[in-house]
């Protein structure tokens, strides 16, 4: 029997938070019986049900493995619990090649009370794509912003993902550690271009994590008008007890997304989930039809700002030639 997608989404928008898991589950789904019920549930936290964008803080975190998102993300989820404030976390894994699960669920590696019924943490599997986002991960955010006031997703650093998070979230954290040669790497890739907020953990070593800081501050500056993260947005904080800096941290997120344009920040999340699903679905072949993916964002941004996603990705399938019952 298919899950009511438009039920969990009224639910969502009301914001009953134990609407999370059968979201998920239903989001993550495959099934081609189950589409029409996926929709459903993301018309019903789009910006034209909400009328507004979702109030949820969808916060983007990466890094290279074993820099300490974890550990960092159980501290922040500390504080924000404290605060009175609810918090879903998406942790993206690397897929296991004998199961295709999460490979390393964090679900079991960031700290919180399993009773708690305002925090959600569910680990997916990234599948085939190294380091984006799983599938999923782009409606679940959108659809839990709308019940949930901090939304995390959580990616390890490799290959796509820092561009693929930075697509989804209104504010992205880099997370670096002192001394270990992640700030040149980035350089090299380009990533600095992306984050809102750089990390510096294991401040509690010190003069290193000071250094660290400082030179990512300096580069930082250097890029000038390409950087996108502000010289002050650059912080070293410690996740051990006593913490240091995470209150700092969670000024500085909060600050950054009061300063951006949310609308259309969002807007530009749903057209590229919009793409990347249409082309994952029909192919290079069928966004060849529309003329190229430029001509399909054109066509994206001739539409009217509070359409959801899949209702995008209609369009252009429609554009394109394809039948609903070929979709």
């Amino acid at each position: 029997m298919s899950a009511d997608g438009a039920g969990l989404g009224a639910r969502l928008r009301e914001g009953d938070l134990s609407a999370a898991p059968a979201t998920l589950n239903l989001l993550e789904s495959t099934a081609p019986e189950e589409r029409e019920q996926r929709a459903a549930l993301l018309r019903e936290v789009s910006p034209a049900a909400l009328g507004r964008e979702a109030p949820g803080h969808i916060i983007g975190v990466t890094g290279p493995p074993g820099v300490g998102k974890s550990t960092l993300l159980s501290a922040l989820l500390r504080v924000w619990r404290e605060r009175g404030q609810s918090v879903a976390m998406l942790a993206v894994d690397p897929s296991s090649r004998r199961s295709g699960g999460s490979l390393l669920g964090d679900r079991a590696r960031i700290e919180f009370e399993p009773g708690d019924t305002a925090v959600f943490i569910r680990s997916t599997a990234a599948g085939d794509r190294l380091g984006g986002l799983a599938p999923a991960t782009r409606a679940a955010a959108q659809a839990l912003a709308a019940a949930f006031d901090v939304v995390v997703i959580e990616t390890v650093g490799v290959g796509q993902a820092e561009t693929e998070v930075a697509e989804v979230a209104d504010t992205v954290t880099v997370v670096v550690q002192p001394g270990s040669g992640d700030m040149l790497q980035f350089f090299k890739a380009g990533i600095m271009e992306i984050p809102d907020v750089v990390v510096v953990t294991k401040a509690d070593l010190g003069q290193l994590a000071t250094r660290t800081r400082d030179e990512l501050s300096a580069a930082l500056r250097s890029l000038g008008p390409s950087a996108s993260t502000p010289a002050g947005h650059v912080l070293a904080v410690s996740s051990l007890h006593p913490p240091q800096g995470i209150e700092e941290l969670i000024a500085a997120l909060e600050e950054h997304r009061a300063g951006i344009g949310l609308q259309q920040r969002r807007l530009r999340a749903r057209r590229a989930g919009a793409l990347a699903d249409f082309t994952r679905e029909h192919g290079e072949r069928a966004l060849h039809r529309l003329g190229g993916r430029r001509a399909a964002e054109a066509m994206l941004e001739s539409q009217q700002p509070d359409l959801d996603a899949p209702a995008m990705a209609g369009i252009l399938e429609r554009a394109a030639g394809i039948e609903p019952e070929d979709a």
